[in-house]
């Protein structure tokens, strides 16, 4: 058996909540990182005695579309899967289904789902410093509950909330710009997961392309990469009421 951490994970959030979770099964996690604009996802093959924690973050209620179309070119070959959905305090909505199916897809069996909560991505005071010792805490027992349905071989699928069809997806709209203390270092431009930022000059990204997911912001060495200050403050209020209180992670085995 080979356990599978495979994740997208921008900005880290996602990732440190995944870590948690698999870090406390059976095994030694082989990672696949989703925001790799440069690898070939359809030659990732698992196996039926595998186990695969599958965890993306919440955008705006979604999975991201660019970790469902390589998600999905994966061969699951049949082995079972732990979804875990990561979001930012406010709702993670049609998320958890919408990765459930791309998971069938790809030939996964789907036996648990969590999700959990990470610093928000835009508005960093909510959730701040999240996952925190007390989510690791409750991460770790999930953990514990998915290993014993593993080990008993109890393959059954969960009920997992969310709608089909799936909420409509909607893009945040805020794309990060370069401030004057950018040195063209071509850092975000590299490491972009869906090379929205033109390499030749990093000063020029493709709105089209940009998903928001701001990791140019938080890669940055200069810190010279920014969203609207007005369009933060917006966002601000808009999450103040749905936000401020804090919510716990669930798990669906």
């Amino acid at each position: 058996m080979k356990l599978y951490e495979i994740t997208f994970s921008p900005i880290g959030g996602t990732r440190k909540a995944a870590d948690l979770l698999t870090g406390a099964l059976d095994g030694e996690p082989i990672a696949v990182d989703l925001t790799d604009s440069g690898a070939d996802f359809s030659a990732v093959v698992l196996a039926p005695e595998d186990v695969a924690v599958i965890a993306v973050p919440s955008y705006g209620g979604r999975v991201p579309g660019t970790a469902v179309e390589r998600l999905v070119t994966m061969n699951g070959g049949g082995a079972r899967a732990v979804l875990l959905c990561v979001y930012g305090n406010r709702a993670y909505e049609d998320t958890l289904v919408e990765l459930q199916d791309a998971a069938k897809q790809a030939g996964f069996r789907v036996i648990a789902a969590a999700a959990a909560i990470a610093e928000h991505s835009i508005a960093h005071r909510y959730a701040a410093g999240r996952p925190d010792a007390e989510d690791a805490k409750q991460l770790q027992e999930f953990a514990g509950k998915i290993q014993k349905k593993l080990s008993a071989g109890d393959d059954g699928e969960p009920e997992i909330p969310g709608n089909r069809p799936y909420k409509k997806a909607g893009g945040s709209g805020m794309v990060p710009k370069p401030t004057k203390e950018c040195t063209n270092c071509g850092l975000c431009a590299a490491k972009c997961p869906v090379q929205a930022i033109d390499p030749s000059d990093p000063k020029r990204t493709d709105k089209d392309r940009c998903i928001s997911c701001m990791r140019c912001v938080s890669i940055c060495p200069q810190s010279a990469r920014k969203v609207s200050s007005v369009m933060l403050a917006a966002v601000d209020v808009a999450l103040k009421k749905v936000c401020s209180e804090r919510k716990a992670g669930e798990l669906y085995i």
